[in-house]
């Protein structure tokens, strides 16, 4: 007999914003599909990336595991990584054809992490590149094509792609989903994981989507009163550069590229959603939106991730059900959600039993209205990184907002209701102590027991070392 369990599909995003949704109340950008998934659906006001760059990010998605009990938490290529349980592995062990198509960014590279088959290509370039083969099928030259247009894959310049929207990576990835529908098994329910690099850089979104962007009243970048200040655009930059402040014309050129990208996102999630609603299976499809991390913009005079900011560390997180799951539709939720959130979730869907290793919790009572037995507040950190050195934690219940930057000891106290773009910092405030103390004690109590010595029970202690892989791993947990 047929198993009629709902499917699964999970769209995941690479850098995309947590207010780069129409739904989100986006002055500009257009996301029809994402809006109407959210709204009739769960919207998750405040979901956030406990490790906010690519690596650590993906292992705490494919573990259910906060970044401090799956190891890693901050960012280091080709670290061999073995967990006894995968997200896919359960999946498919419970029963579910599973599927892999885009980027997965975990090493070993080709190791497939418990799904049946994975069609791989974690950037737009390189060899060992399923989309770079695939785009050479299709005729197009030269080399490496899908950075022809030179720009860098982690840089803040932004201009319209050399290639056609029918060539970019996000297109590839829904082509292949499309192919993997038609085919796919229809006895068995499907777990499908399509992962798209856009909008992480090169910001190189078709020429359509930029040339929508590009003469539009785009937002201002936002800066605290608390960030690092510029006297005036800076020349000479590096194009890779996370702590500046470019010029008007470059910020704007950059804006419209990383707007048009994620538009574009949402046209071909519409054209799968469409595909799907012709085979009959997106009735019967648990679906989840969500990203990596964020991207700073150039709020704050920053750019790129790894930061604690609302900008790096909050992403785009929205549920719906299959009308049969009877949950309820247009729910918004300010209760703090976590990429750890996604696996026992999933598992939930499926009614299979969450392995005691995983740190998160299914979703499903959010979706039904039941905020009372959810956690209070969501711990994230980054190792230090980019030509800096100072680690940062921070906690937050989805309406306030505590950071400490392990080796200064610097602190931030922000009021997320009022203040949802971090522009005061409470901490600046005279008498503000009385506010934070809470704040640090949470954090004590969260980080006690770890072996770096961030605490002795009592204070935080600044300047102990914040390595990318927790010492001792996995020993510490036990």
């Amino acid at each position: 007999m047929p198993d009629n369990r709902p499917n699964i599909l999970l769209i995941m995003t690479d850098q995309q914003r947590g207010d780069c949704l129409g739904l989100d109340g986006h002055p500009v950008l257009q996301t029809p599909n994402l809006d109407y998934l959210g709204a009739s659906g769960t919207f998750f006001r405040r979901g956030y990336s406990e490790a906010p760059s690519c690596i650590p990010a993906r292992r705490t998605l494919m573990s259910g595991q906060a970044p401090d009990a799956n190891g890693m938490v901050g960012y280091q290529e080709s670290v061999d990584w073995q967990p006894e349980h995968t997200l896919a592995g359960e999946l498919t062990s419970g029963g579910y054809q599973s599927e892999m198509i885009g980027k997965m960014h975990l090493h070993p590279r080709r190791r497939r992490f418990g799904f049946e088959h994975v069609q791989l290509a974690d950037n737009t370039r390189g060899d060992d590149n399923d989309y770079i083969d695939w785009l050479q099928a299709q005729g197009v030259s030269p080399a490496d094509p899908g950075v022809a247009h030179g720009v860098s894959p982690n840089g803040w310049v932004g201009r319209p792609n050399h290639l056609p929207e029918e060539h970019s990576h996000s297109f590839y990835c829904v082509d292949r989903a499309m192919r993997f529908l038609k085919r796919r098994d229809e006895t068995a329910p499907f777990f499908l994981n399509i992962s798209m690099v856009a909008p992480h850089p090169p910001l190189t979104p078709p020429k359509f989507y930029y040339d929508r962007y590009i003469d539009e009243e785009l937002p201002e970048p936002l800066v605290g009163d608390w960030a690092e200040l510029f006297d005036k655009p800076e020349r000479g930059l590096d194009v890779n550069a996370h702590r500046m402040r470019i010029g008007e014309q470059p910020m704007r050129y950059a804006r419209a590229a990383y707007y048009g990208m994620i538009n574009h996102i949402d046209d071909q999630i519409g054209r799968l959603f469409t595909y799907m609603n012709s085979l009959g299976v997106l009735q019967n499809t648990f679906v989840l939106f969500t990203s990596d991390h964020g991207e700073m913009l150039g709020d704050h005079n920053m750019f790129r991730k790894t930061f604690a900011y609302e900008g790096s560390a909050r992403v785009p997180f929205i549920a719906r059900a299959p009308k049969d799951m009877k949950m309820q539709n247009g729910v918004v939720t300010s209760c703090p959600i976590g990429i750890q959130d996604v696996m026992p979730t999933f598992l939930d869907v499926a009614g299979l039993d969450i392995p005691d290793s995983i740190t998160g919790s299914s979703i499903l009572p959010l979706m039904c209205g039941e905020e009372s037995s959810w956690r209070k507040t969501l711990h994230g950190e980054h190792s230090g990184c980019y030509d800096y050195d100072d680690g940062v934690h921070y906690i937050t219940d989805g309406h306030m907002k505590y950071v400490w930057y392990t080796q200064s000891g610097k602190e931030h106290l922000f009021d997320l209701e009022n203040d949802p773009n971090e522009l005061h910092d409470i901490s600046l405030e005279v008498g503000s102590d009385d506010r934070i103390e809470p704040w640090r004690q949470e954090l004590i109590r969260r980080l006690q027991d770890r072996p770096e010595g961030f605490t002795d029970g009592e204070k935080l202690i600044a300047g102990r070392p914040h390595e990318i892989m927790v010492p001792g791993y996995p020993d510490h947990r036990n």
